[in-house]
């Protein structure tokens, strides 16, 4: 990896998981711009089906799922 984060839309479609043991996610679309330089994206909790936004800065805290 080159140390480069991923863009906002590169990551809709691909899934993540709240934290080590937390519920699986799935990135569904790059939201908008955040006055603090964040960004909103939506996601879906799969257990849930629920839809919510979630900022940017915490997808790239938390760990891919296959």
């Amino acid at each position: 990896m080159d140390g480069h984060l991923p863009t906002a839309a590169s990551l809709v479609g691909t899934w993540r998981r709240f934290g080590p043991v937390g519920p699986v996610y799935e990135i569904l679309d790059a939201g908008q711009d955040l006055p603090d330089g964040d960004r909103m994206m939506r996601i879906r909790v799969v257990e849930s089906g629920e839809e919510v936004d979630y900022r940017l800065s915490n997808i790239f805290d938390d760990p891919r799922d296959r």
